[in-house]
């Protein structure tokens, strides 16, 4: 097993090897000192780092963290937005979308290891990764109209996730939830105690792993496409996807294999 790292102040990225088996890439907000947060510079390296990892064809899955034990990534830079002009705004905001577009145009799956706070900026970036698990003392929220801007870009994905009823009162009171409140209402997938976290990402990393690597970037593709098209265009969208799938040996091989195993 080897590892290649790259790394920025803000973000880092290590790629690690594992065999026949794959890539496993890691990206890291790496501001402790602040909780993570992330300005202009960070949402840049955010981006890039996923653009970046997208373009390895070995690539099985990716883990988004912040470092520590405390936080995720508590939020953007508000001592870098507070005397933004409406222009500098725009950029900054935009940005912010860049930044989560990258993690849900990424090819393979995302995992959100929410390892602490998970305000703002940060949650909007765990909404884009496809599947989020989190430490029983992380904690959740969504303060923008507490420092004077509405959620915006990325936050759009919360109603699909929590519904509007939860989003609504994120979004209009700023307050925070706690990682119960957070795994009941459906935010996160699974909630355990913050020894367990890595064993927790490990498993499913090791369930990705047991399906077909081009299986998995084709039902991460038709996930987006979901997202956008009627049920009746997203039905054929997904005969296409499955008569894809059929140009390579792949659904033959894992065929094979699992009527083996029901043989034994």
């Amino acid at each position: 097993m080897t590892a290649d790292t790259a790394s920025t102040d803000l973000v880092m990225v290590r790629v690690e090897d594992r065999g026949t088996d794959g890539h496993v890439g890691y990206v890291t907000a790496n501001n402790p000192t602040k909780r993570n947060t992330l300005g202009i510079p960070g949402k840049r390296a955010i981006a890039s780092a996923f653009k970046k990892l997208s373009e390895d064809d070995s690539l099985r899955v990716v883990v988004l963290t912040g470092a520590g034990d405390k936080s995720f990534i508590a939020g953007a830079d508000i001592a870098e937005m507070r005397d933004l002009t409406p222009e500098q705004a725009e950029e900054e905001h935009t940005l912010t979308h860049v930044a989560n577009s990258a993690i849900r145009m990424c090819p393979v799956p995302v995992i959100a290891r929410i390892n602490g706070y998970c305000f703002g900026l940060g949650m909007e970036l765990a909404a884009s990764c496809d599947m989020r698990v989190a430490a029983d003392h992380a904690k959740f929220g969504m303060p923008e109209v507490r420092v004077g801007i509405p959620s915006g870009m990325e936050a759009v994905l919360l109603p699909r996730i929590i519904g509007w009823g939860k989003t609504s009162e994120l979004v209009f009171t700023g307050d925070h939830m706690d990682a119960q409140e957070a795994y009941r209402c459906g935010f996160i997938e699974k909630l355990v105690p913050s020894v367990d976290l890595n064993q927790a990402v490990e498993k499913w990393i090791t369930s990705i792993f047991a399906g077909g690597p081009r299986a998995i970037r084709l039902q991460k593709a038709l996930m987006r496409d979901w997202e956008r098209m009627s049920v009746t265009d997203a039905i054929r969208q997904g005969i296409r996807a499955c008569v894809e799938a059929r140009r390579t040996d792949e659904p033959k091989r894992l065929m094979e294999a699992f009527l083996e195993r029901k043989q034994k």
